[in-house]
């Protein structure tokens, strides 16, 4: 019967949802951030366009180390010994930290170099905007670290709406930030950057006290639980290590690609740009249902239930269609009508509506075999796996198809875009392969 199973309907559902909001807030910081920008004119959304993508790749790092800790600590859960639990919290914490500021440190003193050893020759004036957004953004990292790493270990424990209540303020501020110091002040590219580290402070303060609470079921409760241990460190990392590996050359990738599209011009790049953040929002069931398998598929490898996990991620991977088709179907009539926001020239908003189009329809299709079945990999140990396929298609087909369709062949954007259809489709086939053979329940328990 359903009420033996480790998760109900009911309570999946109280995982999901709150997570669906919170992608939803977390998408929307960006997307105020490229409105108010895209005040100052395309050079302004160029600038901070080229940063996102640094700033995704610093996101992907502490994603992957999140994801090593959430899935230890889920596994711990689910085999019953919370103690355990909370030391595995407490190194996640530990290693987040000093990983944030060493990445904040290196942006802070080459952010000039790094921006233009990897997007070469752009116009001075996008260069500049560049290079004070990721400085001051850099600011922040420690905190929004913290955040990341709160939200990982609440949802281990299935609790989504902690993480959810956080995002709301952290929007809220970022709003009020925005309209005092972009409208009101005039700042532009610096007062966006501003209003973003302000609201991850926030952010990042609020949630460590969440973790500290009482109401915390895995607190941390003793000081001594923050010095190093090797033995909770080496777990986290053997699913860190591989997945941050994975995040990070999969979006170095990205910005390989980014690169190609800045050659076009700062038309195509602003509209590149806008389009990337808009079609998060599309991604959003499907995302969410990612973040949900970590915790989900965790308990059950923790439990040793590895039927269920096969179970909850067939579920999981049909309400991720359910909600892509809906909003993939309303994105493609919807568009032309959502380029009007963005202050983009004649024909940025021609390229946005045409990629925008292609993007929902492949989408339907592919998306949640290629980006949310592999978190059931991953929570179960096959790490290495996901690694190699992502790395695998991202260099070759990504990268490989975008210059041949963007570059060689003259399509432009849409060309790149192609390229990136073709490394999705080459994604969903090999992850549905693995996950047919049952070959990813191997390995067991990580605890």
């Amino acid at each position: 019967m359903e009420s033996e199973k480790l998760f109900d309907n009911k309570a999946l559902k109280r995982l999901i949802i709150p997570l669906m909001f919170e992608q939803l807030l977390a998408i929307l910081v960006g997307l105020v951030d490229t409105v108010m920008v895209a005040r100052a004119g395309e050079e302004a959304v160029s600038g901070v366009a080229l940063v996102d993508n640094i700033n995704r790749l610093i996101i992907q790092v502490m994603s992957a180390l999140a994801t090593g800790g959430a899935v230890i600590c889920s596994q711990y859960i689910g085999k019953g010994i919370k103690r355990e639990a909370k030391k595995a919290a407490a190194q996640l914490e530990l290693l987040m930290v000093v990983t944030t500021i060493v990445l904040m440190g290196i942006c802070l003193v080459a952010a000039g170099y790094i921006l233009r050893a990897v997007f070469g020759d752009v116009e001075p004036s996008v260069m500049s905007n560049a290079i004070l957004y990721l400085k001051v953004t850099s600011l922040s990292y420690p905190f929004l670290g913290l955040y990341n790493v709160g939200a990982a270990i609440f949802r281990s424990n299935g609790n989504s709406k902690i993480s959810l209540n956080i995002s709301i303020i952290m929007n809220v501020i970022n709003i009020i930030g925005n309209a005092i110091f972009v409208i009101g002040l005039h700042k532009s590219v610096f007062g966006v950057a501003l209003a973003t580290d302000i609201s991850r402070v926030a952010a990042g303060l609020i949630m460590t006290a969440c973790v500290i609470s009482s109401k915390n079921p895995i607190r941390l409760d003793e000081l001594k639980m923050l010095l190093p241990d090797m033995a909770y460190i080496r777990k986290i990392l053997f699913i860190g290590i591989p997945s941050g590996i994975e995040n990070g050359l999969f979006q170095v990738g990205k910005i390989m690609v980014v690169s190609m599209v800045a050659s076009m011009g700062t038309t195509a790049t602003a509209a590149n740009a806008v389009g990337f953040t808009i079609i998060d929002f599309a991604n959003i069931p499907g995302s969410a249902m990612g973040l949900a398998l970590i915790t989900v598929v965790g308990r059950c490898m923790g439990a040793k239930r590895s039927d269920e996990a096969v179970s909850y991620t067939k579920k999981m991977i049909r309400w991720a269609y359910y909600g892509d088709w809906i909003c993939n179907t309303i994105l493609f009539f919807t568009c032309p009508y959502i380029a009007l926001a963005f202050n983009l020239t004649s024909g940025g908003k021609k390229i946005l509506i045409t990629v925008l189009r292609a993007f929902a329809v492949t989408s339907l299709f592919i998306w949640p075999l290629s980006f949310t079945m592999p978190n059931s990999l991953r929570s179960a140990g096959d790490v290495r796996f996901t690694m190699i396929v992502s790395i695998f298609s991202m260099l070759i087909f990504r990268v490989g198809a975008s210059f041949l369709f963007g570059i060689v062949l003259g399509v432009g954007v849409l060309g790149v875009w192609i390229g990136m259809f073709i490394d999705w489709g080459i994604r969903s086939f090999m992850f549905t392969m693995r996950f047919a053979s049952r070959r990813w329940l191997k390995r067991g328990s990580l605890v």
